[in-house]
This record gives C-alpha cells, sequence and structure tokens, in this order.
C-alpha cells in the first residue's frame, strides 16, 4: 500500500533566511529549501541539494519553488510587544512633555475621542495598514477604555491578518480628564463584556488581553479584581511599570502597604508568565527578581524612554536575570511605527549606558535583531509558534529586497551578503519589505478586498 496522499504544499521557497535561536542571536542561512503547508506550518528547511528527496516525500515540483535573488531574504516576522493604537493619530508629534504631563495634555483627550466609531474605524484602519508594511507581524495593542470600538479594532486587526492581542484599557482614576476613566464596577464589567465577545468571534489570530493601564491610573479595587479575572480565565496581562521616577512617587504615595511598583502587581494577581510590562526602566533587582520568578516579560520601548525622558533601560541587566525581553514602538510616546525604529534605538540606547559607564558591553544589532523577533515572541508566550523559522512554527515572514527600485540605500559591488543585511536593519524601511506573511499567507501587498 502506498502512503497516503499529501495535501500540496502553500508555498517552497529557495534562497536565504536570517533568523534568531536562543544561542544564537542571528544565524544566516543561505542555499536553503523552505516549505510552507496549507495551514500556514513550516514543514521542513534543509540545504538545497535535498531538493528531489524533499520533492518525493512532498509532493512539489520544480516549477512550484519561488527562488529568491541574491538581493531578497526572508526575515520573520517583526514583533511588536508594546503599542498605542488610538495613539497613532499623533505619532510623530506632541513628545515635548514627560510622561504624566504628556498623559494628561494631549493622550487622555485623544484617546476620549474613541467613542466615536467612524473616528476610530479611520485610525485603526491606518494603523494596522502601517505596522504591517512596516513588517509588524504580530502586535501588542492598547485600546481605550470603550470596549466597542476596542472590539472594533480587533475586527480590524482580524481583516488585514495581523496576529495581535488587543487590550480594553480598565482605569477608574483620572482626576486630572476626569471624563476619560471609568468606575471600578463599570472597567470590570466591560472588561468581562470585552473577553467574552472577542473570545466568542472566534478570531484565529486576535486574543484579549487583561489591561489595567498603570498603578496611577487604578483603584486597588480594580487591580485585585482585573488580577482574578486574567486568573480565572488564564488570560494574557499588560500593563506599564517603573516608566518615569516621577510615576514611582506617585504609586509609592498612593499604595504604601507595597514594598514596590512590581509588589503591587504581583499580590494582585498581575504579575504572571502570561504578563508583559513596558519600560521598567527603573526596577530594582530585588523586583527583577521577582519577574524571574513569575516567568514575567518586559517591553523595551527606547523610542519613548528618549522621547519623554523617562530613563533607559540596561537590557543587558534584565536579561542577566532571565527575564524575557521583547522590544516595542510605544507608539505615540515613541514618535515611529517601525520596529526597525526600535531595533535601532536600542543599539542606540545600550551604547548611551556602556558611554556612562552603567554597562561594560553594548547590546550587538544581531542581538537587538533577536529580540524584535524571537525574544518579542518569548515576551508574548508565543514562541512555540512564531520566532523564527523552526520546522512546526507558523510562516510568520517578511521579504526584504535590500536593491528595490526605491530603497533608500545604496548597495555597492564589493558589499558581501552581511554588508546588505546590516544596511537594511540601520537604513531600510517599509519599501525594502516587499512582502509580508502571517501563519503562511501574504497580507502585505494588501488584497483588494481589504
Amino acid at each position: 500500500m502506498g502512503s497516503p496522499q499529501r495535501p500540496p504544499l502553500a508555498h517552497v521557497f529557495r534562497g536565504t533566511f536570517v533568523h534568531s535561536r536562543p544561542d544564537v542571536p542571528m544565524e544566516i542561512l543561505h542555499g536553503r529549501l523552505l516549505g510552507v503547508d496549507d495551514d500556514g506550518t513550516i514543514v521542513f528547511l534543509e540545504e538545497a541539494d535535498q531538493q528531489q528527496q524533499l520533492a518525493k516525500k512532498w509532493g512539489f515540483k520544480t516549477s512550484d519553488i519561488r527562488e529568491l535573488t541574491h538581493h531578497e531574504f526572508f526575515m520573520p516576522g517583526l514583533v511588536d510587544t508594546h503599542i498605542h493604537a488610538p495613539q497613532y493619530l499623533f505619532a510623530g508629534t506632541r513628545v515635548d512633555l514627560p510622561l504624566l504631563q504628556w498623559l494628561t495634555t494631549y493622550t487622555f483627550p485623544t484617546e476620549a475621542r474613541y467613542k466615536d466609531s467612524d473616528f476610530a474605524e479611520e485610525v485603526y484602519t491606518r494603523v494596522v495598514r502601517r505596522t504591517l508594511k512596516n513588517g509588524t507581524t504580530t502586535a501588542c495593542y492598547f485600546a481605550t477604555i470603550y470596549t466597542d470600538t476596542s472590539l472594533l479594532l480587533a475586527d480590524i486587526i482580524d481583516k488585514f491578518g495581523q496576529r495581535a492581542f488587543v487590550g480594553k484599557v480598565c482605569m477608574d482614576m483620572n482626576d486630572a480628564v476626569p471624563h476619560y476613566k471609568e468606575t471600578t464596577a463599570d472597567s470590570v464589567q466591560e472588561m468581562e463584556r470585552f473577553v467574552k465577545e472577542l473570545l466568542e468571534r472566534q478570531y484565529p489570530r486576535v486574543l484579549p488581553i487583561v489591561t489595567p493601564r498603570f498603578g496611577p491610573s487604578c483603584t486597588e479595587d480594580l487591580l485585585r479584581a482585573l488580577g482574578d479575572l486574567a486568573q480565572t480565565h488564564d488570560l494574557h496581562v499588560q500593563s506599564h511599570i517603573s516608566e518615569t521616577e516621577e510615576e514611582l512617587k506617585v504609586v509609592e504615595n498612593m499604595f504604601p502597604a507595597y514594598q514596590n511598583y512590581t509588589d503591587l502587581y504581583d499580590k494582585n494577581k498581575l504579575l504572571t508568565s502570561k504578563t508583559v510590562m513596558a519600560h521598567a526602566c527603573h526596577l530594582s533587582e530585588e523586583e527583577l527578581e521577582l519577574f524571574n520568578l513569575r516567568g514575567a516579560a518586559v517591553a523595551h520601548c527606547p523610542s519613548s524612554n528618549f522621547s519623554l525622558h523617562s530613563g533607559i533601560l540596561n537590557v543587558k541587566k534584565v536579561l542577566k536575570h532571565n527575564v524575557k525581553v521583547g522590544l516595542g514602538t510605544d507608539v505615540a510616546g515613541g514618535y515611529s511605527a517601525s520596529m526597525l525604529d526600535a531595533i535601532r534605538k536600542t543599539v542606540v540606547a545600550s551604547n548611551a549606558l556602556k558611554i556612562n559607564k552603567v554597562s561594560e558591553a553594548g547590546l550587538t544589532l544581531k542581538e537587538a535583531f533577536r529580540l524584535a523577533t524571537l525574544g518579542g515572541s518569548q515576551a508574548l508566550g508565543l514562541d512555540d509558534v512564531i520566532g523564527n523559522f523552526e520546522v512546526g512554527k507558523e510562516f510568520d515572514a517578511l521579504l526584504i529586497n535590500t536593491k528595490a527600485s526605491d530603497s533608500p540605500f545604496d548597495l555597492f559591488s564589493a558589499d558581501t551578503f552581511e554588508d546588505c543585511l546590516q544596511k537594511f536593519l540601520y537604513l531600510g524601511d517599509d519599501r525594502n519589505i516587499s512582502e509580508v506573511y502571517v501563519a503562511g499567507k501574504q497580507v502585505v501587498p494588501f488584497s483588494s478586498s481589504v
């Protein structure tokens, strides 16, 4: 009896693949064949000289193989572990105030406009399109306090085929902008409704995430209730922590019974192996130990840390504590919605610490690349599904063309492949990202249906 007929493969690519492994920040694989099945799963990544055996096993013909040029390569999709979708409206402006004043002057009044679904639909459509064009295949979004337009964001993400967590923001304290807050009971009830309705929609790659805004915006009762909700439904959690020293003082005064900011989240069941906390610039060694113990992750957002003068996270120190770290754009405190900008700023932030003798060694470009791909997947608990080109993972990938007709950088005959790769990471942009795939499905260029 012959073996059962395998379903045809969705894609077979031959060329160069660049990715990370836990023990290797960047691995360049030339002359490889990669196969993706109809479910979007990577079924092989082998040397090209294995073509005959692979073709026999998987039933593809030479004419089925897509050949990459010498100037093209695939890399894993970028993972943005922290982005505020409603703030995309003013991305690239208004980064002239420190955090707490920035929130009350610009952010809260802007987010209050998202009760209007037509307004929300325009901005949310644009942020999803822009991030996908920029190569963000997975994003962890903050929405606003409004449940219905937060569900609309999830709907738009699903329609465009991005992978995401979406959080309806919860906040029951806001003296500075009192019309932009909820009662404690409403906040909990609406978060429950948001989770229930989003899960009922059964989007394949869009999930809810419990989202207390941050310590100063929440009462202890709200934090406790959200921790219970996350525990009951085994949900992911996102928030902000230790972004600025001023914020730390506010938290200390509001919650004197807790040892520190991390303790506040931990005692209220919000610091778990499914938690990602943005910034973490001013965490103590003791707090980092607790992060490690709970398996919680940090979203490093260097662009906004610089723009709002918040601080510089010592990523090397965080990693020494075996705490998971991903990168975030943190739009709009971070002015760019590109994860390439986050990679570059990560290197700059690390160099600044080295210059100021805070750390002995800086992060390399290769290490920043890993944080933006595999590191982000680890931070969001998705590293068994995405993050690199391991067989069995889903094919979330960017096809990079370093010689695109309108490329923002120049190549020279003496450039090696690694030179071209570095030029893309330092100087490239969406013009070099010719195709974007999520779970094997091409989502950029956009189809006519979206």
